[in-house]
Order: structure tokens, then sequence, then C-alpha cells
């Protein structure tokens, strides 16, 4: 069976969107908000909405149609002073020739799929190679580089936006047609609520994740060595030297990646540890403790002591991969002309485990006709006083 969710998310209400709603021009203080805009155009003429959700505290997520990306995200330190947490462009321009998967939705497979290829009901399938021998975030024209259909909504205090994205048959060599939908919704309790569904046709992998990079200093100013980060990880998944994992699910005690307590994620990154100078760094999944049955669980924190700034992550995934900003070089330049320094920013991508499709013994991503995905993850912004 596929991970469907359904008990898991019956314990959080979903939010729906309301038919005919409105969006209401900006946030007046103390009131959540909306906002609906062209952020610019494709090659091919099509226009790309914006959509900006504000609650009554004043954090503000701004995302497009293209990608269902997160353009920026702005929350307060501990003086009350609000500043962008995650890194991006200003432009379309920037996120259409850059491939780093700035903010966006990733799929038809967040992550690697080993050479490009899966059985599955004894057939083989080959996908679009674009990671070297590898298949990465659902190929050359993955769901980070197509334009979704935008719906905004509110419901009580809570604003969101629900994207849409149809993928057909044989887009970038996955079997069926897949629809899908990514809601975000962002609560008056600060949280970023990130709702995955999707159906099929046809049997096919599916593993959905949000890719963001944060730096919870803001602005994407120096580096992310120094923020303290909490996995709620016993165990994860080794890779060879391309980043596929063996197959094997390791314990982090007594290694560089034991995250159990709050730990500076510059602590140990440069270790003598084969793992680590594979992935350049942190590039790996980590197998989240789930106790049987249960739904949305803690799977990370991060906190900035300098800002306070903090940031809790759930979700009903197995696993997260915790990636530390390896190749980001200085070259790169984003808002405001940022350059994007060496570990500049992570990413907390809540997911399946890489290659599921070829290890039977990970939990499965195969979703069959008839049958729904779910999925949920939970981002909250906090402050350490």
């Amino acid at each position: 069976m596929p991970r469907l969710h359904a008990a898991a998310l019956g314990a959080v209400a979903v939010m729906t969107v309301l038919g005919g709603c409105s969006p209401r021009p900006g946030a007046a203080p103390g009131r959540a908000g909306i906002e609906r805009a062209p952020f610019g155009t494709l090659p091919d003429g099509r226009v790309v909405d914006g959509v900006a959700l504000t609650n009554a505290n004043g954090i503000e997520v701004r995302t497009i149609a293209y990608g269902a990306i997160i353009t920026a995200l702005r929350t307060p330190d501990r003086a009350g002073r609000l500043d962008d947490v995650v890194l991006g462009h200003d432009d379309l321009a920037g996120y259409l020739r850059d491939s780093s998967y700035f903010g966006a939705v990733v799929g038809r497979y967040a992550n690697r799929i080993a050479r490009g290829r899966f059985t599955l009901d004894g057939r083989q399938y080959e996908l679009a190679r674009n990671d070297g021998s590898n298949h990465l975030h659902g190929g050359h024209r993955g769901f980070d580089r197509v334009l979704w259909t935008a719906t905004p909504f509110e419901r009580g205090d809570s604003v969101g936006v629900t994207y849409r994205y149809t993928s057909p048959d044989g887009e970038e060599g996955y079997p069926g047609t897949a629809r899908v939908a990514v809601t975000y919704t962002l609560t008056p309790r600060d949280e970023l609520v990130v709702d995955y569904e999707a159906t099929s046709d046809r049997a096919t992998p599916i593993n959905l994740s949000q890719h963001s990079y944060f730096n919870l200093h803001g602005g994407g100013r120096g580096t992310i060595l120094d923020h303290q980060l909490t996995l709620h990880a016993s165990s994860f998944t080794p890779v060879d030297t391309t980043l596929i994992p063996t197959g094997a699910i390791a314990p982090v005690v007594g290694t560089a990646f034991d995250f159990r307590s709050p730990t500076d994620i510059g602590a140990r990154i440069d270790g003598a540890d084969q793992q680590l100078r594979f992935g350049r760094g942190y590039d790996h999944n980590w197998v989240l403790d789930r106790p049987a049955g249960a739904g949305l669980v803690p799977a990370a924190r991060l906190v900035d002591p300098t800002s306070g700034r903090t940031l809790d992550v759930s979700t009903t995934e197995p696993g997260i991969q915790f990636y530390s900003g390896n190749f980001l070089t200085g070259e790169k330049r984003g808002k405001q002309g940022v350059a994007y320094a060496h570990r500049a920013a992570l990413c907390l991508e809540t997911q399946h485990y890489p290659d599921s499709p070829n290890h039977p013994q990970f939990p499965s991503t195969i979703l069959r006709p008839g049958e729904v995905m779910r999925s949920r993850t939970v981002f909250t912004f906090g402050i350490a006083r």
C-alpha cells in the first residue's frame, strides 16, 4: 500500500478552498490578508500569478504559480524586526535561468532515482538523467519548471493558496497522468501548513517535497554553520559517491549525523567522515522516529542564536533530507544582488526516502489508480528569548 496518510490528516483538519472567495488586497494591521498580482510572463506569453499571504502577526509568505515557488518568507527576530529567511530571486527571469530549486515544489519524484530507471509491475521505465547518471527532482522539466494554476482562499483567520498541476502520461518518463495539488495555508499560530494531494490513472511513483533554502539570519546574510539543528531521527540512509542510498539504514549514534540534541551545524560538517565527503557536507536522508500509528510527528528544529528566530518542522512523511547548501559557491546572486555563499542556507525537505522505487525494503512511493496520496508538512516559526 502507498502512503495515503488519511488517518494522519484526520487529526489535523485540512484547510479547504472557499468557492468564489475574493482575495482581500493587502493586510490591515492585525488582520490576515491575501494579495494577488502578476509576477511576470513566461517566454510563451503565459502570465505567472503571484500570491502573497500575511497573517495577523505580520508574517508574510510570497508564492508564485511557476513551480509553486515560495519566493519570500518574512518573520520577526527577537526585536520584532521582520526579514526574509529564504533564498530566491527578485523576478521571474532569475527563476527561469537558475537550476537551484529555490523555494520550489519538486516532483514527480523529489530527490534521486538511481541511473534514471525503475521497474514497476514487471516493466522498466527510463527517466530523464539530469544529475550525472541519475534522475533528480523530477528531471529536466520537473514540477519546479511548470506553470501551476493558483486558487487563493481564506478560512477564518487563516489564508492560503492551492496550486494545481496535471502531469501528462510520459512526462520526463513517468507513467500515468498525475493530478497534483499543493496547498499553502498560513495560520494565526505562525504555521505554514503544506498539504500535498495526488491521484494517477496508472501506477506511478510520486514523492513531493518543498525545497526552500532557509537562513534564519535573514536576507541571505552569512552562513548557517552557527544555526543549531535538532533532527528527530535515530538513523539515516547512507549513500554512495553519487548520493544514491546503499539500501542500509544506519544508526546515527556516535557519528557526525547525530542531531538528536541541538547541535551547531558547523560543529562536525568538515570532519573526516566518508559520508560527509560524498555529500561535500550534509546532503542525506534521515529516517524519522515515528511511533506506530503516528501521523504528524516532529521532524526538525532550527534555531538561530543571533536573531532568536526558530523553525520547527513536523510531517506525516517518513524522512527528511537535510542539505547544508554545499553546492552554493557565491557565483549565484539572488534577491537584491546578494551573492549566495557556500553554505549560506540549508534545506529541510520532508519526503520519502531517495531511490525508493529501487529499494523494496523502503516505504513505498507507488500511487495506484483509485488511490489518493495525501501528505502534510507544517513549518512553525517562533522566537527563542
